[in-house]
């Protein structure tokens, strides 16, 4: 069984900064990738930024020098810190993680609860 729990949303104002954590436990073998993804009201979900087990980042085009995604392996932990917070990031921030649970296994995603981010005066 693997849990991902994030933490760190809430409410801030425009040009604000929040730090989302999101920690990866249990049965884990290893893990290819994790990842940040948002979803706004009546909007699909999209993904903010990934890092691969080889430190190799990916950023939306909207959230590039805002945003930093960072990861502690040790602890099996992917961090997403946002500065210059503008209204339009407000949405549901999931945590995504590719996961294989024995070298037997494939690798599949696994998904937080979600977190809110509301960015707001």
């Amino acid at each position: 069984q693997v849990q991902l729990v994030e933490s760190g949303g809430g409410l801030v104002q425009p040009g604000g900064s929040l730090r989302l954590s999101c920690a990866a436990s249990g049965s884990i073998f290893s893990i290819n990738a994790m990842g940040w993804y948002r979803q706004a009201p009546g909007k699909q979900r999209e993904l903010v930024a990934s890092i691969t087990s080889g430190g190799r980042r990916n950023y939306a085009d909207s959230v590039k020098g805002r945003f930093t995604i960072s990861k502690n392996n040790a602890k099996n932990t992917v961090y997403l810190q946002m500065n210059s917070l503008k209204p339009e990031d407000t949405a549901v921030y999931y945590c995504n993680a590719a996961i294989s649970v024995s070298p037997r296994e494939y690798t599949r995603d696994y998904w937080g609860q979600g977190t809110q981010v509301t960015v707001s005066s």
